[in-house]
């Protein structure tokens, strides 16, 4: 599958200033498979070690961090040759070996001309761990993410709609109405599929929603898996049960995260290391409360509210046991208006915006605001046609500087001052 970071790959294997490079994500979203799959049309050989699964690899780091004894204690141990400038040493699963970690510091001071990639699927939680010795800017990093809308057009075969979409969005005129519906019919797909690459795969081979299930069912028993293996026994459950929330948390009518939902009485001192957790694990994405639409945005964040999207929809939508017949229609309550939201943000945090919303006095409430640049961008989402909302129209009056964009079913168009986009074309903005 054509990624976005497979570029991101070969601009840092040709960058002069190169430092040893950290590949960041949720379990399952692509990061092996670009470092040791995709890397090997990059370079003349991959060396793969992996810290999870085989126990021997971490003596290979316990004997000091200097780079050249790690090296050949590496040869030694796989046989293989790893040359400067042509070899890519892959350390998977790094976050298991804390030398592993800390020895990047010194491949990237004394010895730079090795090529050296970790990835680990819990690495922000290894990295946000006080007792972990994390070589900061030492590294360089890419944050993989389960694949956007535009991937999963071109893995579908589907690279001249990709085309016709970006150039609509340019000029901000309709694409033909064929064009339209059948962009419209294949993001419903893709809120059913999602965009784990295997769940993805599963479905070009032979089109079955049944399998993919079994799929998403596959990916989420490792989650819980991982909060078993990485978390202590006291955070476990807590986390667990956490996740467990997000459908219900959605599918209110305001979504705002709420810890007695989780259970009778919660509360963030009881809750609040379990969902940090998660979203250091890529598992969740966190979008903050902005008290004002102002840059920069992050001065202005309520901490103590928040709403927590899921990194997939075609997960939430497993998760939530949800009608799929119904959302490939089109329709589906209240829930379908969750999943709209839920698939904003994971485009939006594919591109590495910060998630951030605003509300004022339960009277108004924009979905998403991003910030680039200093320039602000106001994002209102609706899951079919009827896009009627004040706040929108009060916020023009109140922030004329800010650009406003309306995400629906509806075509492409300008009215006013306000951008209407198609949810298809998300991943333009």
């Amino acid at each position: 599958m054509r990624r976005k970071a497979d570029e991101l790959l070969r601009e840092w294997r040709d960058r002069a200033d190169r430092k040893p490079l950290l590949v960041k994500g949720v379990r399952q979203c692509g990061k092996t498979y670009l470092l040791r799959t995709y890397a090997q049309d990059l370079f003349e050989s991959v060396v793969y070690v992996n810290l999870e699964n085989d126990r021997s690899a971490r003596a290979d780091f316990s004997g000091g961090l200097d780079p050249h004894s790690i090296v050949r204690a590496i040869e030694a141990r796989t046989g293989q040759r790893i040359v400067p400038g042509k070899t890519l040493l892959f350390i998977d699963e790094i976050q298991v070996c804390e030398e592993a970690l800390t020895s990047l510091k010194y491949f990237c001071e004394d010895a730079p001309e090795y090529y050296v990639a970790a990835a680990g699927s819990l690495l922000g939680v290894a990295i946000n761990h006080q007792s972990y010795s994390f070589p900061v800017g030492k590294t360089d990093l890419i944050e993989m993410a389960p694949l956007d809308f535009e991937e999963f057009l071109w893995a579908m075969g589907h690279d001249q709609l990709v085309d016709e979409i970006r150039s609509s969005f340019e000029f901000m005129g309709p694409l033909a109405p064929s064009l339209h519906e059948k962009a419209l019919g294949l993001y419903r797909q893709y809120l059913v599929v999602g965009g784990m690459p295997e769940a993805v795969q599963t479905y070009i081979d032979d089109q079955s929603i049944i399998d993919v299930a079994e799929k998403h069912r596959i990916i989420l028993d490792g989650y819980s898996a991982d909060t078993n293996k990485y978390a202590d026994e006291r955070l476990s459950a807590k986390t667990r049960a956490c996740f467990d929330s997000i459908p219900q948390q959605l599918a209110k009518e305001n979504r705002k995260f709420q810890y007695k939902v989780v259970r009778a009485g919660g509360n963030a001192s009881l809750f609040g290391d379990a969902l940090d957790w998660l979203v250091l694990s890529g598992t969740v994405a966190r979008c903050s409360l902005v008290g004002q639409i102002e840059s920069p945005l992050e001065a202005f964040v309520n901490p103590s509210a928040f709403k927590i999207y899921q990194a997939d929809t075609g997960l939430l939508v497993s998760k939530a046991g949800a009608q799929r017949a119904d959302i490939l229609a089109g329709i589906g309550g209240t829930f379908m208006g969750a999943l709209t939201e839920n698939y904003v943000a994971q485009q939006l945090s594919a591109m590495g915006y910060p998630l951030y919303y605003w509300a004022r006095d339960n009277r108004a409430e924009i979905d998403f605001v991003v910030e680039k640049q200093g320039c602000l961008s106001a994002i209102e989402v609706k899951a079919g046609e009827n896009t009627r909302s004040r706040s929108l129209s009060s916020l023009k009056k109140t922030h004329p500087g800010v650009r406003l964009i309306r995400l629906s079913t509806k075509p492409f168009g300008m009215n006013d001052g306000l951008m209407s986009v198609p949810l298809y074309a998300a991943f333009c903005l």
